[in-house]
Order: structure tokens, then C-alpha cells, then sequence
């Protein structure tokens, strides 16, 4: 079954252009040119996944997206904006998108950005653990007062994250001195995440669970 994305963007070529090319890639498509009509659309029909263009006249993407997610409705998004910087891609996160496209951005990218998010809302094996966030290429992690913030990782760090990440459970090799170097950055920023050495294997990410009392507590 093809699953249903909701184009939310008030430039028409664009939304239109967008349109053509989900729909030649598999997608069922609904457009909207401002943020009103999209809540409109979404108070009668539940989509898969909604692409969100930041800057719109009237209510601005960003604004759209924060009160949707304090209404409840979780539907994967991707905020699409010409506004690039970690600085902003942050605010995005924060509002509740689920990835940040910069634009200009190839349609392909988009299709697989697409493909991922709603992958991870319906596989529960495929979420990253609470706190860390993967967009724009760069993994996020929540700070004390819940904005996220850029974990900074060299190049080998990174891939081998994301390895141990797409999906949480991956066994991956590595040098052992990347492997304790993202091991010791994690655990200075989440509690709940540790990675452990699978002999003659290489390293997989683990979940931590903090053991309750007798008494539940």
C-alpha cells in the first residue's frame, strides 16, 4: 500500500514539482499552500508523513509544527528551509520535526529521507534511543533543559554511530580506540546508552534500564 504524504509549502511550483516527483516515486500525495488549510486537512484524514516548508506567509512552518505536536499528532516531518546552520536545524528539532532538509535538495534525497522517517515511526527496532537524535547528517543530543545540541564526533566516530544505530542492535566492527573514544563521549551525555565489545565480533549499542526496587520506585 502506498503511503500518503502531506505537502505543506505555500511557493506552487514547488509544491507542484514536489507532487509529480513523490507520486512517480511510489507516494500518495495531498498539497497544501498554507498552514491553516494543512490543519485543515489533517482534522479529517491521517497521513504517513508531512513535508513542512519553514518560512510560509501566515502562520510559518515552525509555528504549524509546534502547536501540532502540543495537539498530540505525532506524524513524521521533514522541515524543509533555505535557513541553513546547525543553529537552525536545532530549532527544527526542537519543534518537533523529525529530520531538516536544507534546500536546494535533490528529490532523491528527499525520497529516502521520506522512507526513513516513516520506517522508524512504524519499526520500533529502527528508533534511536531516547536523547539522541540523527538529521542533516549529524547526530543531536538533548541537553538538560531538552534542547538539542550537536554531538561533536571526528568523522570515524560518526559512521560508526550510525552503523551501531541503522538499527540499534547492528554488530559492527571497529578499531578499538574509536570504539572507547565515541564510547567515553556518550556516556558524558546519556545515561542510558552504553556499547559493548562482542568477542571476535566488533561492538554493538546497548540500551540501559535503571533496575526498580522491590517497592517499584
Amino acid at each position: 500500500m502506498n503511503k500518503t504524504v502531506l505537502i505543506i509549502d505555500d511557493d506552487d511550483m514547488l509544491r507542484k514539482t514536489l507532487a509529480n516527483g513523490l507520486r512517480d516515486n511510489g507516494f500518495d500525495v495531498l498539497t497544501a499552500q498554507s498552514a491553516e488549510s494543512a490543519e485543515q486537512i489533517l482534522s479529517r484524514i491521517s497521513v504517513d508523513a508531512i513535508v513542512l516548508d519553514r518560512m510560509m506567509t501566515g502562520k510559518d512552518g515552525l509555528t504549524f509544527l509546534r502547536e501540532m505536536r502540543k495537539s498530540g499528532l505525532q506524524t513524521p516531518t521533514i522541515m524543509l528551509t533555505a535557513m541553513t546552520g546547525p543553529e537552525n536545524a536545532i530549532d527544527g528539532l526542537s519543534g518537533g520535526a523529525n529530520d531538516y532538509l536544507a534546500k536546494p535538495f535533490q528529490l532523491r534525497e528527499l525520497v529516502l529521507r521520506l522512507n526513513n522517517i516513516i520506517r522508524h515511526d512504524t519499526t520500533s527496532g529502527n528508533k534511536l534511543p531516547d536523547g539522541l537524535v540523527f538529521t542533516d547528517d549529524e547526530f543531536f543530543v538533548s541537553s538538560p533543559d531538552g534542547t538539542p545540541r550537536i554531538l561533536a564526533l571526528s568523522g570515524e566516530e560518526k559512521k560508526l554511530l550510525y552503523n551501531l544505530t541503522m538499527p540499534v542492535g547492528n554488530v559492527v566492527p571497529a578499531q578499538p580506540m574509536v570504539a572507547k573514544r565515541l564510547r567515553n563521549k556518550l556516556n558524558v551525555v546519556l545515561s542510558g546508552i552504553d556499547i559493548i565489545t562482542i568477542r571476535g565480533r566488533g561492538y554493538k549499542l546497548i540500551e540501559i534500564r535503571t533496575p526498580q526496587n522491590k517497592d517499584g520506585e
